[in-house]
């Protein structure tokens, strides 16, 4: 009997799970070498009761008296425990996740005269439960799009960053073909993805298009990498997307601006050499000559400077309101003045104030208008005149700017330049008005149509 004792002794000591025993009243009465190293000590037989743990907590970190643990209770009780879970604190201050599984010991009557308890150190479970938990956090809370998939294209996960950029909700795509979210002229792109995550390749930063649930394609960076399992084996794969359409309409607006600030200069230097010419024509002598140079240099420049705070889309005019008379005046100061004092340009409308935001959008479009009449049309030539007449009729404002005098057009323009365009995106897209071109033979006309509200 006692060598069937010991030998079921030397079986407990060497199994890798804590084991001890306590008597009837909790004092410890054995323990193995697993509990002594869960412990972090060796605690006194038959003078420490219930666990040989220097402390306990609970597992919301409050602290647990030994006559609460769960060997104390299965023996206050009467009764087995299986899997409570509590945290031991060894005296060199590191903690141990276990679960307990206590059990009451009885005697042939069945009177309880002790029990014996396995502690199962669960302390990876629970950091990698705690990693789990914090990579879910992470990926609900991240404004991206964050979707896995099986190799066979099926979404397996949607977080809340892919229902906000695609509009499906997870119910909606989960066990669902990711191929739902691609256009049909993009098919090809998911098995070519496919082939590469089954090679083990990440897929970085890969730039498309992709289709939400309201039919409209979004512009997105895609992330994708292999998922695999506990042996290694690629069994799906952890796709990112982000939302690039700001960065693609930013990077559209720098081209723009880029072909902008060319457009101007060209159109700068076409003007200056035109200003050099026409006074030429009337000067008298090189002094007069310097003087009526400077003096058009000098009113181009202000002119120019009405249209500088202007880039398209973030016009914010400092200079406030403005007559519009006294506008398209600045704007031609520099063509000002034909042979023998004729007049240039011509006038005609009521008192209109232009505010805000507006001022620059309409210097910017007058000015593109004398820019083409000075390289093309009536201001290129002395004899050239421009006239510009406006009105309000029912909310609108309408302005005519006529060009009589100046070279004679054979054929309307083949293709619009990079002004008429500019124009027309200020007039259409900023001022929610028209612009029609007449291309008469004697000059050319140009309609506008804009709503008084958006004048200020």
């Amino acid at each position: 009997m006692t060598r069937g004792f010991d030998q079921i002794r030397d079986v407990v000591d060497v199994l890798p799970a804590a084991i001890y025993t306590v008597d009837s009243l909790g004092r410890i009465t054995s323990f193995n070498e697993a509990a002594a190293a869960l412990w972090g000590r060796r605690p006194v037989l038959g003078e420490e009761t219930w666990c040989g743990a220097w402390r306990l907590y609970r597992p919301d970190g409050t602290a647990l008296p030994h006559d609460a643990c769960p060997m104390a209770i299965a023996l206050a009780e009467g009764r087995a425990i299986r899997g409570a879970e509590a945290v031991a604190e060894r005296p060199d201050g590191t903690r141990v996740h276990f679960s307990a599984y206590p059990t009451p010991l009885r005697d042939p009557h069945g009177t309880i005269v002790g029990g014996v308890n396995m502690l199962v150190d669960i302390t990876d479970r629970k950091r990698s439960d705690l990693s789990a938990a914090v990579l879910s956090a992470i990926v609900e809370s991240s404004h991206d799009a964050i979707v896995s998939k099986d190799l066979n294209g099926i979404v397996v996960s949607w977080n809340a960053g892919a229902e906000s950029l695609f509009g499906y909700a997870p119910e909606e795509m989960i066990g669902k073909p990711i191929a739902l979210l691609i256009p049909p002229d993009r098919q090809d792109e998911e098995p070519a993805i496919l082939r590469r995550i089954r090679n083990g390749e990440r897929v970085d930063h890969f730039e498309t298009v992709r289709r939400r649930k309201d039919g409209s394609l979004v512009e997105i960076s895609l992330t994708i990498s292999p998922v695999r399992d506990r042996e290694g084996r690629i069994i799906g794969a952890s796709k990112i997307a982000r939302d690039i359409s700001d960065r693609r309409q930013a990077e559209q607006q720098q081209r723009l601006i880029v072909r902008e600030m060319s457009h101007r200069i060209k159109n700068l230097f076409a003007i200056a050499g035109s200003i050099v010419s026409m006074s030429a024509r009337a000067a008298a002598t090189p002094a007069e000559l310097a003087k009526s140079v400077r003096e058009r240099l000098d009113a181009l420049t202000r002119a120019h400077e009405l249209t500088r705070p202007g880039l398209i889309d973030d016009i914010d005019m400092a200079g406030g309101a403005q007559n519009l008379r006294e506008l398209i005046q600045a704007i031609l100061l520099p063509y000002r003045g034909g042979p023998e004092g004729a007049p240039r340009l011509v006038l005609a409308g009521p008192d209109i104030v232009v505010n805000g935001s507006a001022v620059a959008s309409l210097a910017l479009v007058f000015n593109e208008f004398a820019t083409n009449a000075a390289k093309y049309g009536a201001l290129s030539v002395a004899e050239g005149r421009v006239e510009v007449s406006w009105a309000v009729h029912g909310g609108m404002l309408t302005v005519d700017w006529r060009e009589v005098g100046g070279p004679k057009i054979a054929h309307r323009p083949l293709r619009h330049g990079f002004g008429s365009t500019l124009a027309n995106r200020v007039v259409v897209g900023q001022l929610a008005g028209s612009l029609d071109y007449e291309w008469n033979r004697d000059g050319v006309a140009i309609h506008l149509a804009m709503a008084r509200d958006q004048l200020g």
